[in-house]
């Protein structure tokens, strides 16, 4: 079976939906914010230019989603599927952020959660990319039970490889 990369995805707290074209203003008025990118390789993301390259890379790619409150129906963030690779059964799930106000692990968890159980039934690995240099994004990934596995060389830049396994999100 061909992995599925947006499905609609729905929690507690958050759903998940796949990003369409029209959410960009909601999407950029999350991004907007500097201190969302401060940790991350890509800082000119919270200007027009910067995202507007995000924003179209995320729509090209297939498998990028709007992050929604459930309770205020407003655009919280962002994430995506990419890299699907039937062959090692893994698929990578990274370019997430959320607002600051959801920050703090309960949003992101379901977030991640949420997508992980989708991606497992499809593969047998899930691995997040992070820059070195982006502690706060490390620290989320070994919340939700990935374990570093060393680094790549990725579209240009050495990134830090954390691969979570179904055993690690049921643990959780």
């Amino acid at each position: 079976m061909p992995f599925e990369f947006q499905p609609t995805l729905t929690g507690e707290l958050i759903e998940l939906r796949p990003l369409r074209a029209e959410d960009h203003d909601a999407l950029y008025a999350v991004a907007c914010d500097p201190l969302i990118w401060e940790q991350h390789p890509a800082k000119e993301r919270s200007e027009v230019e910067g995202f507007r390259r995000f924003f179209d890379e995320a729509m090209a790619s297939g498998g990028a989603f709007l992050v929604i409150d459930r309770k205020t129906g407003k655009a919280i963030g962002s994430s995506r599927y990419f890299a699907y690779d039937e062959a090692a059964s893994e698929v990578e799930v990274g370019w997430t952020f959320l607002a600051r106000a959801y920050w703090g692990g309960r949003y992101n968890g379901e977030m991640k959660r949420l997508m992980l159980r989708h991606a497992f039934r499809f593969v047998n690995h899930v691995v997040l990319l992070i820059a070195p240099t982006n502690i706060r994004s490390q620290r989320a990934a070994e919340r939700i039970g990935g374990v570093h596995k060393g680094s790549r060389h990725v579209r240009g830049t050495e990134q830090y490889v954390f691969e979570i396994t179904a055993p690690a999100l049921e643990a959780l």
